[in-house]
């Protein structure tokens, strides 16, 4: 190829399809295009850094010039993708038009902003990059009591980080229980006890209208009429997949851009992967699918196309006050959960009309069968 294979994101989807790629061809030109500095650091330790006493320099593992090193690539940082012209095979970055052979959208995904009013609205952090949480650790030094905004994944392992390095922690949420999308209510509230218990304070069924900033502090008004004093607050709403860069070049997008097996988007010669993309209809903006998807790209750019697989993946919940894997049904999938608890542990599985095992939880000291029970799960496809 005269052209070089072309990725943009230097998250762990792009970093994670540059290694792979590597491992198979050595010759091809490669270049990385990252919207910040480039560096890489595991992101699933952002939300349990303080616990561990790390600051965001010392999560980052690796320099854009060493992972440049490392991966024999081009990689040009603080550049912003303005437009992709997939006729003429062209990605425009600041001042600059780069030529490419095939194209990888690793463009991950973007905070879902909450609707707030009043005068420290924009003050609200989210935290998505290490960046963010360089000006995330910055804010809460001194501070004794942070809000939380969102009890789901990240806001709950966000307060057992918190709450751990000694912070009141608040966590708001319009549902009845903690990680509503992932588990049942029962289980959620086995977890809300276990929090609670680390000193965390939930709202439940309500959200936060209005932030104002105080003389010290903000004030939040909640929906249900009360208030809230806060002297951070973090918002951990979600995240929804960036497909703005895809819809502009005329890409097929629905939830993320939407991919086969084989990772092609509707564009020739583009492909996606990561927190961007939707699979067959799944987006799973987890790490194991990410693993999965940049192992069978590589092979498919090396020219031996290769539809991934997805196995059985759990997730891994950090929350040390009472550790939870989960692994989900498909969504919409008729069937029950049956639900033991032993001791202090808790195990779900769950189980279609024919009474065949499609999902399961494990708590506390029953995590440890987690290997046992992911083989006898089905696979994604």
């Amino acid at each position: 190829m005269s052209q070089p294979i072309v990725i943009i994101g230097t998250g762990l989807a792009g970093y994670q399809l540059a290694r792979e790629f590597r491992k198979i061809n050595q010759a091809t030109p490669l270049t990385l295009i990252s919207a910040d500095d480039g560096r890489y650091y595991p992101k699933p330790e952002l939300s349990t850094a303080l616990t561990q006493g790390k600051s965001s320099d010392a999560l980052a593992t690796a320099t854009a010039e060493k992972m440049a090193t490392q991966l024999d690539a081009t990689i040009h940082t603080h550049a912003h993708v303005s437009a992709i012209d997939p006729i003429h095979r062209l990605v425009f970055i600041n001042d600059k038009t780069i030529s490419y052979e095939k194209l990888i959208l690793a463009c991950g995904a973007d905070v879902i902003q909450p609707q707030l009013k009043g005068d420290a609205a924009q003050e609200v952090l989210s935290i998505n990059h290490i960046y963010h949480y360089t000006a995330f650790q910055e804010r809460i030094k001194n501070k004794k009591t942070i809000a939380i905004l969102g009890a789901g994944l990240i806001g709950c392992e966000f307060a057992n980080d918190l709450s751990n390095a000694h912070y009141k922690v608040h966590i708001i949420t319009l549902a009845k229980a903690p990680l509503d999308l992932l588990v049942p209510e029962k289980i959620g509230k086995i977890l809300q006890k276990a929090l609670e218990k680390n000193g965390v304070h939930f709202h439940f069924q309500c959200t936060a209208n209005r932030v104002n900033k105080m003389e010290t502090g903000y004030c939040l008004e909640l929906s249900n009429g009360n208030e809230l004093e806060a002297d951070f607050i973090l918002s951990a709403i979600g995240l929804k997949p960036h497909i703005n860069l895809a819809t502009t070049a005329g890409i097929q997008t629905n939830r993320g851009i939407l991919v086969n097996r084989y990772l092609e988007t509707s564009t020739k010669d583009i492909y996606a992967l990561g927190d961007c993309a939707e699979v067959e209809g799944h987006v799973l903006p987890y790490i194991a699918p990410i693993l999965n998807c940049s192992r069978a790209l590589a092979k498919t750019l090396c020219g031996n196309r290769t539809p991934v697989e997805y196995p059985a993946m759990p997730i891994i919940v950090k929350t040390p006050a009472h550790p939870i894997v989960v692994c989900p049904p498909p969504k919409n999938m008729p069937g029950k959960w049956e639900i033991e608890t032993l001791n202090e542990s808790t195990r779900a599985l769950f189980y279609n009309q024919q009474h065949q095992l499609y999902g399961f939880i494990l708590t506390n000291e029953t995590v440890k069968e987690r290997s046992i029970l992911v083989k006898q799960m089905p696979t994604l496809f």
